[in-house]
């Protein structure tokens, strides 16, 4: 029975009813549209760009379990991995901006592709912010039977062998792949670049002694660092880590204004409603105000940002600043897709 048919019942049974009770009876009578479910009503998934294990997926899968008690729903991490992050990132500007569909990423997926890559896609107008997650220094590390002891010895080393230095990466224009290339022009060297599809199995390879070096986020590499399997000559940060004092930064260990920091964005679809788009920013909020993930993103050397700097705002003034301060940078540096 269509609604017009049930309006025509409601009005033949009550010939005596008011325009008011009349105009009451159509809206009641016509179904109601879809969209007037509570958000979230299944479950959301987020998608990281690059393999499980690296640092964007174990930062999704710490910010997705605790989001699911904000939301009240189960919260996904997808790995979509492939040309430096920017599938993953394709995969999410594609679907519906119902806020179903997430894309987590670091600088260098949503900000560093952007001018290496001819992206089908807009990283600015295609992407709705949610807020801005945390940011992770650089550590320079090395296989362990390396004959270098510090970041000196290191640099005449990769100077005496560079035709054979290899350092992974998580593909061209990767966070890992211009760290390597600002420690070539900061030293004088030359490193052969070996992509892979994150972070995760390029670290992996540096403990296998398949290759020599990696430039890579603290949070991924800490773990085998305190484990022994790698060894790590300096932070690529202003100040040392928190979670490991023992470290020192690049400018102690004799490397000049060596700074590398990635940090994370979370966003949603272009379109997505605003209401939508609060729900989740306070979810997130919420999620990193909890001690317990707090205490976790630390010892992972993880810096959160403050609350006024994890709104949707702060993330699009914030990621728009990026792409203007590090595209210049990128084609300056010759960076290209061989």
């Amino acid at each position: 029975m269509n609604w017009l048919h049930k309006f025509s019942v409601v009005v033949s049974s009550h010939r005596g009813i008011s325009l008011g009770a009349l105009a009451s009876a159509l809206l009641l009578a016509q179904p109601q549209p879809a969209n007037t479910q509570v958000y979230p009503s299944r479950p959301i998934t987020i998608v990281a760009p690059f393999a499980a294990g690296g640092p964007t997926d174990v930062l999704a899968r710490i910010v997705a379990e605790r989001m699911r008690s904000a939301l009240g729903q189960p919260v996904i991490v997808e790995n979509v991995t492939g040309a430096a992050g920017t599938i993953g990132i394709a995969r999410v500007v594609k679907a519906p901006a119902d806020g179903y569909t997430l894309s987590i990423g670091p600088w260098n997926s949503h900000v560093l592709t952007g001018a290496i890559y001819r992206l089908n896609f807009d990283l600015l107008k295609d992407l709705e912010p949610i807020a801005q997650l945390a940011t992770n220094d650089t550590l320079i590390v090395s296989k362990n039977d390396l004959p270098a002891k510090d970041l000196k010895e290191l640099i005449v080393w990769v100077k005496a062998n560079q035709n054979k230095v290899s350092a992974g990466t998580s593909g061209v224009g990767s966070g890992t792949h211009l760290a390597g290339v600002m420690f070539e022009k900061a030293t004088d060297t030359h490193i052969q670049f070996v992509p892979y599809r994150g972070a995760g199995p390029a670290l992996q390879a540096v403990v296998a002694n398949q290759i020599e070096l990696i430039f890579d986020q603290a949070s991924n590499s800490l773990p085998q660092v305190r484990g022994g399997t790698v060894r790590a000559y300096a932070v690529a940060g202003k100040k040392r880590l928190a979670s490991a004092p023992d470290i020192p930064t690049a400018e102690e260990a004799g490397l000049p204004n060596f700074h590398i920091s990635v940090w994370h964005g979370l966003w949603a679809p272009k379109g997505t409603p605003a209401d939508i788009v609060a729900t989740l920013s306070r979810a997130v909020t919420e999620t990193l105000a909890d001690p317990v993930i707090r205490q976790r993103l630390a010892e992972l050397g993880q810096d959160i940002p403050p609350p006024e700097q994890q709104t949707p705002g702060a993330l699009a003034a914030f990621h728009k600043a990026e792409i203007d301060k590090w595209w210049p940078v990128i084609k300056a540096a010759d960076i290209k897709i061989d």
